[in-house]
């Protein structure tokens, strides 16, 4: 083939997309069932401790138990404050490398909870789901549909996978009272759950978007601040009064602030304000790692306190300069940023004054 100096080459690839800032920082990001065939043990563990805080919302009790003496479970879900004597669930969610999860690998781990309940060392749960990296197999997923097989199964490879393997100082035989007590079991109780559900799952944690990437999801609009102030919203709206009092060099309150149009309609906005950051709060406690909206709190402190301790002629001043010097903080690092709000600004402040920690009226005025 002769070369042709005037040829092009390889065609370039073609982009769909411009490229955007999170892209040229981070590069294209893996879809989470990809990305959790990458967990190292270490990773699929503390992904499984994230998934938990999920679980704690449907329980009483979560906990996990795995280890030497697990009796075959790994995370149980206890539904009543009586453990054991309560209804249960069990989550076997260990970290199984190499291929899908195979029969083998499973039946043990079911023989060895069938024979701590035989024992009554625990009691059987009220369901048993299986779940791995790579998922469970096509031949395990058939078992775990049809109970009937999957109890067979047990019982045709019980010498084989089991009788050795439930404990160290001891040959379980499937015969007996032992063999009469699996025969009556219902099988029905053992389950799996697909990748993608435990997936979702951990998205109703804090944890997902640190773990996953893909940003926030999408903030809810917050409650509007009912007639009758909350008593948690005291401290800040008795700082409100008092600057109101101070700028009019006469008492301004609850009973009379009517009178004063403009103060009226500010002290409605600082109160939207306030239930905008305290949104933004529960929002926090839900979507991201404990202490975020915390540090983005403290970072709004940090921008206003000098300005906060200024001399100003009146406190309705110091307070407006404060709101104005929140406005114009340039905020780059919390992961908050991208849902935060002018409003969530200015209800931060007064968050912070219902703390005392910023004061709007100073002895020095």
């Amino acid at each position: 083939m002769q070369f042709n100096p005037e040829s092009n080459g390889i065609d370039a690839p073609s982009v769909h997309t411009p490229l955007n800032s999170a892209i040229a920082h981070s590069g294209k990001l893996l879809p989470p069932e990809q990305h959790l065939l990458l967990f190292t043990a270490d990773d699929w563990e503390n992904f499984i401790r994230e998934w938990a805080q999920f679980q704690k919302t449907k329980y009483k009790l979560v906990d996990r138990l795995g280890g030497a003496d697990d009796y075959g479970i790994d995370v149980a879900g206890f539904v009543t404050d009586k453990g054991f004597q309560g209804e249960w669930d069990n989550y076997q969610c260990k970290y199984y490398t190499g291929n899908p999860l195979a029969p083998g690998t499973a039946i043990p781990e079911i023989g060895k909870l069938i024979w701590h309940a035989f024992c009554k060392k625990i009691t059987l749960p009220r369901s048993y789901y299986f779940f791995s990296p790579k998922d469970c197999g096509p031949s395990l997923k058939k078992l775990l549909l049809d109970s009937e097989k999957l109890k067979q199964k047990v019982f045709e490879k019980w010498d084989e996978w089991c009788s050795n393997s439930i404990t160290s100082t001891q040959k379980i035989d499937l015969t007996g009272d032992f063999a009469d007590f699996v025969d009556k079991i219902d099988f029905s109780i053992f389950q799996y759950k697909p990748r993608h559900d435990v997936i979702e799952e951990h998205r109703k944690t804090p944890y997902y978007v640190i773990r996953f990437g893909g940003g926030l999801p999408k903030r809810h609009a917050p409650d509007a601040p009912p007639e009758m102030p909350f008593a948690s919203e005291s401290r800040y709206i008795s700082q409100l009064y008092e600057a109101y009092s101070d700028k009019e060099k006469s008492a301004v309150e609850a009973g009379n602030i009517n009178e004063f149009p403009k103060l009226h309609a500010h002290y409605q906005r600082q109160r939207e304000a306030f239930f905008h950051a305290e949104s933004l709060k529960s929002f926090a406690r839900d979507s991201v790692p404990e202490g975020t909206f915390e540090s983005l709190q403290s970072e709004i402190h940090s921008g206003v306190i000098d300005t906060c301790e200024d001399d100003h002629e009146h406190g309705f001043a110091r307070m407006r300069a404060v709101i104005e010097r929140a406005n114009s903080i340039q905020l780059t690092e919390n992961g908050l940023i991208q849902v935060t709000k002018i409003q969530d600004r200015h209800g931060m402040c007064h968050q912070l004054a219902n703390e005392d920690q910023l004061t709007w009226v100073s002895s020095n005025d």
